[in-house]
């Protein structure tokens, strides 16, 4: 089968359900593929995500532990946060990674887009592998209580493989910083 390249959906109605500073949730009424009338959800994103890979000479990664208030518990991630639309990725994960790490990075690779969960949702993100790190204060926010830790990237690897790291940016991140680190294309 070709890949169509028209849009089977028809959209015969929409709503908006909800808005806020960071996301959009409308409600559409259509008719499917095959068809038949149904409705869809639609998450927009008012930002992009963007989640970084800092990782020092000796192969450590930095990894950010905090209280994920959807999923009613804690997790260890890779630094990140959004990155208002319209702006340069870039920007926002220099951003992400002084707050969260106090670090800055001298040397940026972008090393992955992707689209977070594009069956309800509109995100898309960038991940970022930040080396040549300089330690600095870290500048969390308000809503944020964040411990951060220095662990042997295989180390971080092996959370991904066990469960104990399960966030997309970070999975995805690590997973793509080991198969660089296999190939030998680690910058």
């Amino acid at each position: 089968m070709e890949h169509p390249t028209h849009n089977p959906w028809k959209i015969t109605g929409q709503k908006e359900i909800y808005d806020n500073k960071w996301i959009n949730v409308t409600e559409y009424q259509v008719i499917n593929p095959s068809g038949n009338p149904g409705i869809y959800g639609k998450i927009h994103y008012k930002n992009r995500a963007i989640g970084v890979i800092a990782l020092d000479e000796e192969l450590n990664i930095y990894l950010v532990g905090q209280y994920r208030f959807v999923l009613d518990q804690y997790t260890w991630e890779i630094p990140e946060g959004g990155g208002p639309l319209g702006t340069e990725p870039l920007d926002g994960a220099k951003r992400e990674l002084l707050e969260e790490t106090g670090l800055i990075a001298k040397k940026w690779t972008k090393i992955q887009d992707f689209h977070l969960s594009n069956s309800v949702n509109d995100e898309f993100g960038h991940i970022f592998l930040a080396q040549d790190l300089e330690q600095h204060e870290a500048e969390p926010e308000d809503t944020e209580e964040l411990i951060v830790k220095k662990v042997p990237f295989e180390q971080a690897y092996q959370m991904v493989l066990n469960n104990e790291i399960t966030d997309s940016l970070s999975v995805a991140g690590i997973l793509r910083v080991k198969i660089m680190l296999l190939e030998k294309t680690l910058p």
